[in-house]
């Protein structure tokens, strides 16, 4: 139990805000793109509160976390999730099928920078080490789980499967025709995704670009080699 409270404590705080700034981010530029309807819900904060879904927020995390702690025996667990989707209507952007690829691609993005906070957050942690270890441990486990997360969220919503990012990202530039008919595979998408995590695929796939980005973002900030080993 002791084990799954500081597990919890060290995730908490990223997986929140990694999930949460990725909704805000694709309303706030679908605001900038002329669709208003997130401001006007409310959903334009990076207040928690307003994005929590309880199954993908909570639930699921505090599964993975269950799991991996009492089944698997490990206490730095690949975490996954998900928050209440901020609407965009499409009607309301200037260019609603190249806007729609663009608002889509910013919530990835927003998870590649805050991956870059928490690698800044690590380095601080090392530099705070052997004086301010109280402060510095937290940062360095907590920075971990953050680029972690954030990684793991970008690279799964950028699979080309509607309705994940990436499957918008892809329908934003194709031929009207073609669009209107790549997006009928919406309704399956998470039965794609369900099928590929059930068969161990869905790692085998995203999991050599989760590598690249840690690689890159550890050699990016000069983390010491021991960070993600």
């Amino acid at each position: 139990m002791d084990n799954i409270l500081q597990t919890i404590a060290i995730w908490a705080i990223p997986v929140l805000f990694a999930i949460t700034l990725h909704e805000v981010s694709h309303g706030w530029v679908a605001k900038l793109l002329g669709d208003t309807t997130a401001q006007m819900l409310g959903r334009l904060t990076v207040n928690p509160l307003k994005h929590i879904d309880p199954v993908g927020t909570v639930l699921v995390p505090l599964a993975i976390i269950f799991y991996s702690v009492l089944i698997l025996g490990t206490q730095y667990p690949i975490i996954f999730g998900w928050a209440k989707p901020v609407p965009v209507n499409s009607r309301n952007l200037r260019h609603p099928q190249r806007d729609m690829a663009i608002v889509a691609a910013a919530g990835p993005l927003a998870n590649l920078v805050m991956a870059m906070f928490w690698a800044l957050m690590i380095k601080l942690g090392f530099g705070l080490l052997g004086t301010f270890d109280w402060v510095a441990m937290p940062l360095i486990y907590m920075g971990m789980a953050g680029i972690t997360i954030n990684i793991v969220l970008m690279v799964l919503n950028l699979l080309p499967v509607p309705p994940l990012d990436g499957g918008r990202v892809v329908s934003g530039f194709l031929p009207p025709r073609m669009s209107d008919a790549y997006d009928r595979i919406e309704p399956y998408g998470l039965f794609i995704i369900l099928g590929l995590l059930a068969t161990g695929m869905l790692w085998a796939i995203i999991g050599p670009f989760f590598g690249f980005f840690v690689d890159l973002i550890r050699t990016m900030f000069t983390l010491p080699p021991e960070i993600f080993g």
